[in-house]
């Protein structure tokens, strides 16, 4: 991969992580919550999430990302380089997608346990 490509993707990695990490945490209302049973029922909740797939999302969308990114390449030239760009932000698009369904179905399970959740 080419070092320019790989310099301009790691700023954007690194805020699809960082903002994909930040909304996985679910902000409870703690008003009369016994605090060790939330922590079980977090525990339980995000075992739960560990069904989302996210290795298959993350390589589809590497995939069409570069099946795009291959196409603008061939328009504009350097094909190549352009599906090599497509796969990175695909496959970061793709991850950041499965984290988000991770959280919201850690969220919905806490919901559903009882607790408010206000995130």
């Amino acid at each position: 991969m080419n070092r320019r490509l790989l310099r301009a993707s790691i700023p954007f990695l690194l805020v699809m992580v960082c903002c994909s990490c930040a909304s996985k945490k679910p902000i409870i209302d703690t008003t009369n919550v016994d605090m060790q049973q939330h922590e079980r029922d977090l525990a339980d909740c995000e075992e739960i999430a560990t069904q989302v797939e996210t290795g298959g999302r993350a390589v589809d969308s590497a995939a069409a990302g570069a099946a795009v990114g291959a196409a603008q390449g061939a328009i504009w030239g350097d094909a190549g380089r352009s599906a090599a760009s497509g796969a990175v932000y695909g496959g970061a698009g793709g991850l950041y997608a499965a984290d988000n369904e991770t959280a919201r179905v850690i969220k919905n399970c806490l919901r559903h346990r009882g607790y408010v959740v206000l995130n």
